[in-house]
């Protein structure tokens, strides 16, 4: 017997979370998998439907929710966040002394992990650069596709310091090398075009090396585009995530005491005691908040009065810039991104003989 119209919709559109399993779990808007269901895929209601809220946004972390699609689509963004927008990071580094304990090979490995503050849009691939260049031009790049970075400094004992002093930051100089110490070297026209922008690491408090007197840094390197497909160190976010919305629905009023067992069964906030009448009675206030850990189904009285689930097609995304973007920018360049992906799969289709 075919499932009614209100049931085949529930099923579409809400993850239910049980006990001991989860029901309803679908992945995709494919059509056909709904037997009884007209679900065949409408350019105009999804237009209607699909929208994108800012919840919460600053210079390093931003919060959306993206409702109305396919979690393939979901995911592709988060894919392409992680793995296909572009930065600049140190790629070649030129150790011309180093005589502190760390070894050049962990060194360079640190150096190139430092997130470099540098719009990539403003530079090209190294290897999308055409004609011919000399050789040593072609190894340290040139001023559309490469920044150098010098990191020079040398460690030394403080006249000043007290006879009797044991503290390290007193007795010498230059002991503790962070990223403020890496400076910019424009190459050719640089300086005059990216003047305005303050070229170097994004934090400038890094530790990179602890030294003593006599020990010393001598270190040349070249930033190059890439993506973190190819490395980690190119990865533009600290994290990119979603997460479904949780929603939670009460079958029947709870009041008195099982009302503030149940509000401590969820996060704080997502359930809150309201006066009715001079008892108190739970109400569901912010199902956003829930972490979704079912702790409400141990309880046997209570397990049968709530209904736990999440809006299958409503993703809540979660977007850390490392700080060499702002995460509203980065976000826009992924949808570029996919948007290219998109056109390119659709030329495909119109060129069979390619």
């Amino acid at each position: 017997m075919a499932a009614s119209m209100e049931n085949v919709e529930e099923i579409r559109n809400r993850i239910i979370l049980g006990e001991f399993d989860i029901k309803n779990v679908h992945t995709t808007d494919y059509p056909g998998n709904y037997p009884g269901y007209d679900d065949t895929w409408d350019l105009e209601k999804f237009k209607k439907s699909f929208r994108i809220d800012i919840v919460q946004l600053d210079e390093n972390s931003m919060e959306f929710d993206m409702v109305g699609i396919d979690a393939s689509i979901a995911n592709a963004f988060r894919r392409i966040l992680l793995a296909e927008v572009p930065t600049m990071a140190i790629e070649k580094v030129f150790i011309y002394n180093n005589t502190s304990i760390v070894q050049d090979e962990v060194l360079a490995h640190r150096l190139g992990l430092i997130p470099i503050k540098a719009d990539p849009r403003l530079f090209e691939y190294r290897n999308t650069v055409t004609g011919e260049a000399p050789a040593a031009e072609e190894e340290e790049g040139s001023e559309i596709d490469t920044i150098q970075l010098q990191l020079k400094i040398k460690c030394s004992r403080n006249p000043r310091a007290s006879k009797d002093s044991a503290d390290p930051r007193e007795l010498y100089l230059n002991h503790m090398v962070y990223s403020r110490d890496i400076k910019w070297v424009p190459i050719g026209n640089q300086a005059d075009v990216f003047a305005e922008l303050a070229i170097g690491p994004v934090h400038d408090d890094i530790l990179i090396a602890q030294l003593r007197p006599g020990q010393e840094l001598d270190i040349v390197m070249y930033c190059v585009k890439g993506v973190g497909k190819d490395h980690a160190k190119f990865s533009p976010v600290a994290t990119a995530s979603y997460r479904l919305l949780p929603e939670i629905v009460l079958l029947e009023p709870v009041e008195g005491e099982k009302a503030e067992r149940l509000k401590r069964c969820f996060s704080r906030g997502v359930i809150d005691l309201e006066d009715v009448k001079g008892t108190k009675a739970a109400k569901v206030v912010n199902s956003r908040l829930d972490t979704c850990s079912r702790e409400v189904l141990r309880h046997d009285d209570l397990k049968n009065v709530v209904k736990l689930g999440r809006v299958r097609d409503h993703f809540i995304f979660t977007v850390e810039s490392t700080g060499i973007l702002p995460p509203d920018v980065l976000v826009t360049e992924a949808i570029k991104l996919l948007m290219a992906k998109c056109q390119r799969f659709i030329n495909e289709l119109g060129n069979p003989h390619s």
